[in-house]
């Protein structure tokens, strides 16, 4: 019986995401994430669309064999950096893939002159917090407000 093998970090190519010919397979690895990544209208086609006119370098995939099993998806305004949506499929993690995804995004960050970076994690996400504190990253006392304007 042969047994499939799974990369390590370095067997996967991290790319820029290609949209429209990416969108559904990060759709469903967003949406199979487990708890953490709440989508939102922002989230759908047009809204991505959108996005990509801004920065298409910082959403990015992490590709094996040609199958999607990660993504990050980060923004800068000109002044401040936002994390959103880094997610690896389950059987794939505990890899350094979503490591390698964010030292890319963060460089990128860097290289556009962002001096500091958020994201946002809900209270649940307990693997999340670990993963980004063990990495540099310093929770924060605040409290995070939305609104909807359409």
């Amino acid at each position: 019986m042969m047994t499939e093998t799974r990369p390590g970090a370095g067997d996967v190519l991290i790319r820029q995401f290609c949209f429209p010919e990416d969108y559904e397979a990060v759709y469903r690895l967003w949406a199979n994430a487990g708890p953490g990544i709440n989508l939102r209208r922002s989230d759908e086609p047009d809204e991505i669309a959108r996005k990509l006119e801004r920065d298409p370098d910082l959403f990015l995939i992490a590709e094996w064999n040609g199958k999607i099993i990660g993504t990050v998806l980060g923004g800068f305004d000109g002044r401040r950096g936002l994390v959103y949506h880094l997610a690896v499929e389950a059987d794939f993690r505990g890899r350094g893939i979503a490591s390698r995804l964010m030292e890319e995004l963060e460089a990128r960050l860097r290289s556009k002159g962002c001096l500091r970076t958020y994201l946002l994690v809900t209270p649940q996400n307990e693997e999340a917090m670990r993963f980004y504190e063990k990495r540099g990253w310093k929770r924060m006392e605040l409290y995070a407000y939305g609104k909807d304007l359409v």
